[in-house]
């Protein structure tokens, strides 16, 4: 038997089983919490070195380019008084966002995004405390203290971005990994587990899948994944020294997660839960609110704020304008090899529902022959379509058929990111069999998706598709929205997805 595969349905081992599988398993975790140790300290060396190396060249360069005055310089003690002072406070307010947890699997744009954040509000930090608390006059020269402000953002972010791909090699070699035991078989249990198949450089690995009483078998979770039962749940987490237990099950009831927490109660296990999509109760960390003065705990919201609306608006029309004047060369050009092409318009006009249900007409660059569903009817696109024509399948694989609805982001129909908009069609027959497939819409639609950077375009699963949109509608943040589009961008350039 495997010491990395639970045994299915077994009984007790016998102490000399016990022993055999517990020994190495300690061993084998100390070892990999010993590597994660030594990574956050790398990690943490790597933030005081480029927060310091930013002020000591900032100060060179500034002197350098004759930005501080001769005889400005500060006395040497307390010039390293104050480069102590910037590097503690940098720390310090790394440490209290939660920077120095060792986070698998972020995002590099998401890595930028909170580092400049916390360098910028450690600064600030520091020249508080440099100046009120110590006497330390951190602020000589407003020249050094931008110059370092901008060389430290680069260097932390440069040097985190750099430490991520280190971790992920070794994660993905085997070290400093993370044990976890999944609860559950049925469908979010195999999407849990496929994705850490996939992302070895996240530093997972899957010990086992527990069934449940009263939960049907996903077909993806295959017999050799499947490792026993909930009712040993302390037991098998014990003895193969997991380090996070996830619950993934369909449809669990609040009394049912419960007990399982009541299990591991002994353990100095994480616990984590990976919610149904569908019940749309959000991956982030929830919200406390009050209602009356009363707390509260929100596990929905229903759309985006005004604020939030205002900045997503601002966002697009930016977007959209810069792609409309840069490329618009470009797209001239593609409407003369369309004319040339093929007889019929340029552009390709379709109604599509959009938010709240709303209808409006997209545009797109002609792909296709004018009467390509003159027999057919609707009919979605496949890898194999033979229906485009020659620039037609140039523009697809790049998807620049698509640029004309950056028009419809213009006008305020469509988003630069959102749920992909469908047509009435196919809306009457995906909200009679998807769950919850119109609560997509309360988002406006988009050019592009947190489904479609992962996989899900073209003919591909409604329902898989639809679980992504509404991840999407539930946890939007102008920094999930760069996120998208950022991928979004690579893939394109990569071919990726395209037909």
């Amino acid at each position: 038997m495997s010491k990395s595969t639970l045994p299915v349905g077994a009984p007790a081992p016998a102490v000399a089983v016990v022993e055999e599988l517990i020994e190495p398993g300690r061993v084998a975790l100390t070892r990999h919490r010993r590597a994660a140790a030594a990574l956050l300290g790398a990690q943490v060396v790597l933030d005081a070195c480029a927060v310091a190396g930013a002020f000591v060249a900032a100060e060179l360069l500034a002197r350098a380019l004759g930005l501080v005055p001769p005889g400005s310089e500060p006395e040497p003690g307390h010039a390293a008084a104050s480069l102590a002072v910037a590097v503690a406070a940098v720390l310090a307010v790394f440490v209290a966002r939660g920077l120095y947890r060792l986070r698998h699997g972020i995002s590099w744009l998401e890595t930028l995004y909170r580092s400049a954040v916390g360098v910028t509000v450690g600064l600030v930090v520091a020249i508080a405390a440099g100046t009120v608390l110590l006497g330390v006059d951190a602020v000589h020269s407003r020249a050094v203290l931008l110059l370092g402000w901008l060389l430290a953002t680069v260097l932390v972010g440069a040097g985190r971005l750099a430490h991520g791909a280190v971790a992920g090699q070794l994660r993905a070699s085997g070290v400093a990994t993370q044990r976890l035991l999944i609860v559950g078989t049925g469908r979010a249990a195999a999407t849990l587990r496929e994705r850490v198949r996939r992302t070895p450089e996240a530093g997972y690995v899957v010990v086992g899948c527990l069934a449940h009483p009263g939960e049907d078998a996903y077909p993806a979770v295959d017999e050799d994944a499947v490792s026993g039962t909930t009712d040993r749940l302390a037991e098998l987490a014990r003895e193969h020294a997991v380090d996070e237990v996830v619950i993934a099950l369909d449809g669990v009831t609040p009394a049912e997660t419960a007990a399982l927490l009541q299990q591991l109660r002994e353990l100095p296990v994480g616990v984590r839960a990976y919610p149904d999509a569908f019940r749309l109760i959000a991956n982030d960390p929830l919200g406390i609110d009050d209602v009356a003065g009363v707390p509260v705990m929100t596990l929905r919201r229903i759309g985006l704020s005004a604020w939030s609306r205002l900045v997503k608006r601002a966002m697009d029309l930016a977007v959209s304008s810069a792609v409309l004047v840069v490329l618009s060369p470009l797209m001239a050009l593609l409407a003369l090899l369309i004319k040339l092409d093929s007889p019929g318009p340029v552009f390709y006009v379709q109604e599509r529902v959009g938010h709240d249900g709303a209808p409006f007409l997209l545009l797109k660059f002609r792909s296709m022959p004018v009467d390509a569903e003159a027999a057919t009817g609707p009919v979605r696109t496949t890898p194999d379509d033979p229906r485009p024509t020659r620039t037609g399948r140039l523009m697809r694989r790049s998807s620049l058929d698509e640029l004309p609805q950056f028009v419809n982001v213009f006008r305020g129909q469509m988003s630069v990111v959102g749920p992909r908009p469908e047509r009435p069609y196919f809306v009457e027959q995906f909200a009679r069999t998807i769950p919850c497939y119109t609560a997509r819409q309360r988002a406006k639609s988009g050019i592009t998706g947190w489904a479609q950077i992962n996989g899900l375009r073209g003919d591909t699963s409604i329902a898989e598709r639809t679980e992504y949109d509404l991840y999407y509608v539930e946890n939007w943040s102008l920094l999930l929205d760069l996120r998208i589009m950022a991928r979004t961008l690579a893939q394109i350039v990569g071919g990726e997805n395209a037909y």
